[in-house]
């Protein structure tokens, strides 16, 4: 079986996720960048598809596993200390 997003919302400081299972996800925005600094509208432009989340305008894609993993967004670099 494959678990994939039915729905889509927004508060203040999270992404909820309505899932296939029944399952709610609150994702914080903090953790989308691109999510969290974009406008209301911007945010509701969201593609649900088998896999994941995509916006098209804020170049953003979120898989349905990443989340269910607990990560956040993977293309930001992390500096380590030596």
């Amino acid at each position: 079986m494959t678990i994939s997003a039915t729905s889509v919302r927004f508060d203040e400081h999270t992404m909820w996720v309505e899932l296939s299972d029944g399952r709610t996800l609150g994702i914080p925005l903090a953790w989308f960048p691109r999510l969290l600094h974009a406008t209301p509208d911007e945010r509701d432009r969201v593609e649900l598809s088998r896999v994941g989340l995509h916006w098209e305008a804020l170049d953003e894609d979120i898989s349905i596993a990443g989340l269910l993993a607990g990560r956040g967004d993977v293309t930001r670099s992390t500096e380590h200390a030596a």
